[in-house]
Order: structure tokens, then sequence, then C-alpha cells
């Protein structure tokens, strides 16, 4: 595999880190202008310390054009518009702890802030996560009940504070997958996708309303 996402270093900042702080920066910066358009930044300067800088322009041009089809995958998936032409730069900076990112962002967009909305989304159904937990299962008493002879009565469950959200396994028979890596606890991104037993159930945190004056992010 020759992604520049596929190296990995034995210290310091990992090319999928910065994906993730892009991303992150994208869904923190988006503004509504009109009730269809959400607008993002579209230029991007990646601050890390000098060590990761020096590695990560050491893989050359493949990095930053693989980080351009990721947010423009990312602003597809989402709904997103960009204020101009994507535009994303590698800088040293000697503040910056090896192992750390920071990003910042530009965009000429004036709007309110989006809300967030996590979801699960299996056969054709939509299911909105408005609790802390929520237990996926054969059960009942589940939140999200699944009728599939793969799945324990309460299976896994998914935790959602309203910025980050994360996977569990609740000690299930056959196990839970995620993207297809079979685990017991992990980290949920947007558009990740849960297998429990043969039903695939994906993740999504979508925009929903906004208030003038008062927007925030996820």
């Amino acid at each position: 595999m020759n992604s520049a996402f596929a190296k990995t270093f034995r210290s310091g900042i990992q090319p999928v880190e910065i994906a993730s702080a892009l991303r992150r920066e994208m869904d923190t910066k988006a503004a509504v202008v009109s009730r269809d358009r959400i607008i993002v930044p579209s230029t991007f300067l990646v601050h890390l310390s000098g060590d990761d800088a020096t590695a990560m322009h050491g893989l050359g041009s493949a990095l930053i054009d693989e980080l351009h089809v990721l947010v423009k995958d990312h602003a597809r998936a989402q709904g997103y518009s960009f204020a101009g032409p994507v535009d994303i730069a590698l800088e040293a900076d000697d503040k910056l702890a090896t192992g750390t990112v920071r990003v910042e962002s530009s965009s000429t967009a004036t709007g309110g802030r989006v809300t967030w909305q996590a979801e699960i989304a299996t056969g054709g159904s939509r299911y909105p996560l408005t609790k802390a937990r929520t237990v996926i299962g054969r059960g009942s008493d589940a939140d999200i009940t699944i009728s599939d002879a793969g799945s324990s009565r309460k299976h896994a469950e998914v935790l959602w504070d309203g910025d980050h959200a994360m996977l569990r396994d609740l000690g299930s028979t056959n196990g839970t997958k995620l993207n297809g890596q079979r685990v017991r606890e992990a980290q949920l991104e947007s558009g990740m996708v849960i297998t429990i037993g043969r039903t695939d159930l994906t993740f999504q945190i979508v925009p929903v309303s906004a208030s003038a004056g008062s927007r925030r992010h996820e």
C-alpha cells in the first residue's frame, strides 16, 4: 500500500492524526449561510513540531494530495461547500511538542455556527442518539433493536457526549466489528460502519438546526 496515510513513525505525529485534525477543524468552523448551504474554510495551515514537520515533508507531495482528497470527501459526506479553492500547507512551529498538531483555517464565509446530531443509520432507518448511552442489541429493552440471530440481547453501546463518540462491546457472544475490524472499545468518527452479526450500522454526525447568534459545533 503506497498511501501516505499507511506510513507510521515510531514517535511523533502520524498522518492519520493530521487527517483527523483537519476534519475537526472543518466541523468546528462550519457556518450556515442559507437554509441549504453550509460553508467551511478552504485554506488550512497545519502547525507541527520541527521534527514532525521534517518527517511529514519527507513524504513529499503524496501527503498533501491525500489530505486534499480527504477534506473534499469529508465535505461531500457532510454536505459542506468550500469558501474557495482548497489549500493545505504544513509549517514547523517551535512552540509545539513532538506528536502534537494545531490547525489554522480561514475563509470569507460568515454565518451561524452549526448544531450537530449523532445518529445511527441501518436498514433504511435513522436513529438519533439523544442520550449519552445508546444500547444496540436483539433485546426489546435495547435502544436500537436489530433482528439478527448473531446479536446478543445487549450487544454493544455507543457513548456520545455531544463532542466525541465511543463504541463499546458489552461482552457479546459474537463480538463487534468497526470498519471490518473486531473491537472491544474504539473511538467513532462520522462514516464508520459498525457490524453486529450480519447487520451493518453506520455512525454519522450530521448538521441539524442552528439558531441565529448562538450556533455551536457538536
